[in-house]
């Protein structure tokens, strides 16, 4: 995939020199300053995909290069670049093989979320497994880039005892996907890849799956559900807590499968819940679009107009077998997407509030401390 270029035992603190962040990304000093200033929250990575897959070898600890295939599909994230990027933060996800029986994903998942656990104790304090924004706090006071655990494609517990319960009093989970990119048994994905067409949404099974998301105070997220489910799930769920959809675009400017309508952003919206914008550049670029960080903007700017600056985040899906536009495509990409936003003439208010600020109030919301 890459080749690893230095080897890290001690990973790098996150840089605190505007200059230096500046430099590195291309971008000016007010940007740099405004990065290292904020919570940087991404909703949506999938850097945990790139060590599980077979004969790739590859490193997290490790600071790699774009590789042979220039940053497209992995990659584009480790450890160092993380950190040196800037992220304060982000829900890392652990993402479920779906053609695996049930049972067979069950004994997976667990055993996936004990090399997860190993590998953030392994970072000696500069990774930590955060589940409410007061522990996010001390974990940024001390240094650490706090870790959102989520579950990428619910079907994961199928065969769990008791779903989330079978985890443990202290879960670790903050937020399921209630389906990934196949059908499964809460409901039908939007992809092409599902296997009918028609009004099914959320079956009686997954309607259940919400309500038990509920109990356990974990994120109801609603990306890659189908439009019909998206409602199901909007009906069903306990109105006292937010809902989110941490990876995707908008129709309002690219009119694709994988992006939310207007009316979905306002029932997200309606919530208190938070949109993370996807970095998926076949997503984002409607024809004869830009092809850098400000097809991001454009779908930030799409859902402020529609709901308010109070309901937009960062959801990359980095590594998670997408293209981004080149100038996001490793962990410098954070510093140059606060650029573009300030070149928009957006307020620091408003950046930080895209930047984890949103995420941060609506995690506020569904765990109170």
């Amino acid at each position: 995939m890459s080749t690893a270029l230095v080897p890290v035992g001690a990973l790098p603190v996150r840089p605190t020199a505007p200059e230096e962040v500046a430099e590195h990304a291309g971008v000016s000093r007010e940007a740099a300053a405004l990065l290292l200033d904020s919570d940087v929250i991404d909703l949506h990575l999938d850097s945990f995909i790139p060590p599980r897959l077979p004969l790739v070898r590859y490193d997290l600890f490790k600071q790699h290069r774009r590789g042979f295939l220039g940053g497209r599909f992995f990659g584009h994230l480790d450890l160092p670049r993380i950190i040196s990027g800037g992220l304060t933060g982000a829900m890392w996800s652990i993402t479920t093989n779906p053609f695996r029986r049930a049972s067979r994903r069950w004994v997976v998942f667990q055993r996936n979320l004990a090399r997860f656990r190993a590998m953030v104790d392994a970072t000696e304090g500069r990774l930590r497994l955060v589940r409410t924004a007061a522990e996010y706090r001390a974990a940024r006071q001390a240094g650490a880039h706090g870790v959102f655990l989520s579950i990428q494609g619910g079907n994961a517990l199928d065969a769990a005892p008791d779903g989330l319960a079978a985890l443990g009093p202290e879960q670790p989970v903050v937020r399921v996907t209630l389906v990934h990119l196949t059908n499964a048994t809460a409901g039908v994905t939007s992809s092409p890849l599902r296997f009918w067409k028609g009004g099914r949404g959320l079956s009686d099974r997954g309607r259940d799956f919400v309500r038990m998301l509920n109990a356990h105070r974990v994120f109801v997220d609603l990306a890659h559900i189908n439009a019909r489910g998206f409602w199901d799930a909007v009906e069903v769920h306990d109105k006292s807590q937010p809902l989110i959809a941490t990876h995707t675009g908008v129709n309002g400017v690219r009119r694709i499968w994988r992006n939310l309508d207007d009316d979905q952003i306002k029932a997200v919206a309606d919530t208190g819940g938070t949109v993370g914008v996807i970095f998926a550049q076949n997503f984002l670029r409607p024809r004869g679009g830009a092809k850098d960080a400000s097809l991001v903007v454009d779908h930030m700017a799409h859902v402020i107009d529609v709901a308010g600056e109070d309901f937009v985040s960062i959801g990359s899906d980095l590594d998670g077998a997408i293209v981004p536009p080149a100038d996001l495509r490793d962990g410098r990409g954070y510093a140059r997407l606060v650029q573009r936003m300030l070149d928009r003439g957006w307020s620091d208010v408003r950046i930080r509030k895209v930047l984890g600020g949103n995420f941060l109030r609506t995690l506020a919301a569904l765990r109170p401390e």
